[in-house]
């Protein structure tokens, strides 16, 4: 499958790229996609929650009142869940959220992912560009010269530059990745991926 390379500029190159059809042109497993952002998700996650139960509680170990006689039922600590400022029964407790994944479903996931995108016309391929220094204002008008502003967008390079990573991090929609740190569910997030031209080796290298 081939695709126009434009520049950072906006304007469109002579140049095109082909993508290959095993990771760009699959039949998408949903299920699988599910199962990596479930663990991408789950992964987030404090597991740091936390209530106390009765033997927590501080409070007075003194009987409250009478056994028998009342015409109420008995109660012998102010600790029990049944009283205001009681221990909470069964409250939440520290966990660990994470869970493993086979390596190729993780594969399959993330190919299902960019053929979704590709599908849906969602792939544009970017020349190779950088930014003198970290500027949001250059950023921004790259976004503007592609008419993807007001987008969510995915930039993928084939490895960390500062420059463009600084440049990006104060905008709400848009986020830049590097090739080894693509996710699946980074992928579905965005409404427009844009990816470098020299990334294209390193992902196919990377999912075959």
């Amino acid at each position: 499958m081939e695709i126009t390379v434009y520049k950072s500029s906006g304007k469109k190159t002579t140049k095109k790229v082909n993508l290959a059809d095993d990771i760009f042109a699959i039949e998408p497993n949903d299920h699988a996609i599910y199962l990596d952002v479930k663990q991408y998700l789950a992964n987030q996650r404090q597991g740091t929650h936390k209530s106390k139960e009765r033997a927590e509680i501080v409070g007075s170990t003194r009987k409250i009142k009478r056994q028998k006689g009342t015409g109420t039922a008995r109660a012998g600590s102010i600790k029990s869940p049944i009283f205001r400022g009681g221990g909470r029964v069964f409250g939440p407790r520290p966990k660990d959220y994470r869970f493993k994944l086979n390596k190729k479903l993780k594969t399959l996931a993330r190919k299902s992912a960019l053929s979704y995108k590709s599908k849906e016309e969602g792939i544009m391929i970017l020349e190779d560009f950088n930014f003198e220094g970290p500027k949001t204002k250059e950023y921004l008008k790259m976004l503007a010269s592609l008419e993807l502003d007001n987008k969510k967008t995915l930039l993928v390079l084939p490895e960390s530059n500062k420059n463009i990573m600084l440049s990006s991090r104060n905008l709400p929609k848009a986020k830049v990745t590097t090739v080894d740190s693509l996710h699946t569910y980074d992928l579905l997030h965005a409404e427009r991926l844009l990816i470098s031209e020299s990334s294209i080796e390193k992902i196919e290298n990377l999912l075959k």
